[in-house]
């Protein structure tokens, strides 16, 4: 019986020696997705990610390149965006004093555009003749 407690009490003085040597610290928490608090530099390392671990894509969806687009529904809508840049530009210079377009309708491609001169300003209405979408715009005088 001596020969087991001899070592039993060995044992028991080691480790309470070594519990009063223990340390511990505080654990912190700190989130990796600035979704939610974690730091904002991560996103595009989560984004790029999440895009190569994505197996769920389209097969009839378009590339972004631009490779399955027509060419001549881009110079239509790049006409599209330069005629209506044009009004724009001619409408605030008119309403700040340079020339600019006259009131009255007009056609172009896609759109209807009615501008008239109203009590406030130039009122400007744009019509999607395709969809029927409306528009209405209006340029306070100054």
């Amino acid at each position: 019986m001596r020969k087991f407690i001899l070592p039993l009490m060995v044992t028991l003085v080691l480790v309470l020696v070594n519990l009063v040597s223990a340390q511990a610290q505080d654990l912190v928490y700190t989130p990796k997705n600035p979704a939610f608090g974690g730091n904002p530099y991560n996103y595009s390392w989560l984004q790029s990610s999440a895009q190569s671990q994505d197996k769920l894509k389209d097969p009839n969806a378009t590339s972004g390149s631009g490779i399955n687009r027509d060419p001549l529904e881009d110079f239509k809508s790049s006409l599209n965006r330069q005629i209506l840049n044009e009004l724009s530009r001619k409408l605030i210079a008119n309403q700040f004093g340079e020339d600019g377009v006259t009131p009255g309708s007009y056609t172009l491609g896609d759109y209807q555009i009615d501008v008239t001169e109203g009590p406030g300003g130039v009122n400007i209405e744009i019509v999607d003749i395709g969809t029927g979408n409306r528009t209405t715009v209006t340029i306070p005088y100054y």
